[in-house]
């Protein structure tokens, strides 16, 4: 995928939402090493590539899914951080979406220059359940950082965050259930709850899948395509899209980017009814969609 960034593979368990990782899963079906061996990819410079006339293939503007097979604060990651780090720093014209699990370790990760934090990292711990809410978000509103979000996957139980919503930190909450090996339910009322505790304090809210297991008004579906998921999640309604989050990016001048010199997301006709579009980077016109495609 364009919109993901894998400076290194491979994690360790450590949690409740852990138990069935669709990283383990999916390496597996694959024929790959265990999930559990970590090793600095190939991917580690991906930010700083160009194209054949000098331009970056990431352009300003984009944002960018780091470690999504991994924790970027894992600590077999150690001797690898600086290197990421230095290249977020020139890269100060792209978004990068932190995700971590790893809460308490981030404050010992953070970079000697990051004093309140990157304008251009946006810092998000995921809550699987309520222990891991009450557990990571307070240790997220205790790290200076310009843009704080939760991501609540694989939702396998009742979360309230309402006390954690109104210190005013929070700027996006992220919602999906639970997929591949062993999939457990995630129900619509949760979800609703969660929302709902969103819009009251206008915090943006996206419902990305329902999971493969979902159940909703006590019965209980299996959804076995992830577009089917992620279509079901946008035909609920449930996503809001809150206070506006806004990134100052600068180029490599230094000089602050304005609105119409950033990166136009793409989205054909699939991406329309798909739950995570108002978080998605668009379509990579990879030419596998033969629809009739349209840009919004």
């Amino acid at each position: 995928m364009h919109d993901i960034w894998s400076p290194w593979h491979g994690c360790n368990k450590i949690s409740e939402g852990c138990a069935h990782c669709y990283m383990y899963f999916l390496d597996k079906i694959h024929g790959n090493k265990d999930g559990s061996i970590i090793y600095k990819t190939k991917d580690m410079n991906y930010p700083l590539k160009k194209n054949r006339d000098g331009s970056y293939k990431i352009k300003s503007g984009e944002q960018i899914r780091v470690c999504m097979s991994s924790d970027f604060f894992l600590s077999d990651a150690d001797s690898w951080r600086e290197e990421a780090w230095d290249i977020i720093r020139k890269r100060k014209d792209v978004i990068f979406f932190l995700l971590t699990k790893r809460a308490d370790r981030v404050l010992n990760c953070l970079p000697k220059d990051w004093e309140n934090g990157y304008e251009n990292v946006f810092l998000n711990v995921t809550c699987e359940n309520q222990k891991r809410a009450d557990e990571r978000i307070p240790i997220l509103l205790s790290i200076p950082a310009k843009h704080k979000g939760i991501m609540c996957a694989p939702f396998i139980g009742p979360i309230s965050i309402q006390k954690y919503l109104e210190k005013g930190e929070i700027e996006q909450v992220i919602v999906g259930g639970e997929n591949y090996d062993g999939a457990r339910p995630c129900h619509f009322e949760w979800v609703q709850n969660l929302q709902k505790e969103c819009v009251n304090y206008n915090v943006k809210f996206c419902f990305i899948e329902t999971g493969t297991n979902f159940v909703k008004d006590g019965k209980n579906y299996i959804l076995k395509s992830k577009e089917l998921q992620a279509k079901m999640a946008y035909k609920s309604g449930v996503n809001f899209e809150g206070k506006k989050i806004y990134f100052k990016l600068y180029d490599e001048f230094n000089n602050e980017l304005k609105e119409d010199e950033l990166y136009k997301p793409y989205f054909n006709e699939k991406c329309q009814t798909c739950g995570s579009k108002p978080i998605c980077n668009g379509c990579s016109k990879c030419g596998k969609c033969k629809p009739k495609e349209k840009i919004t």
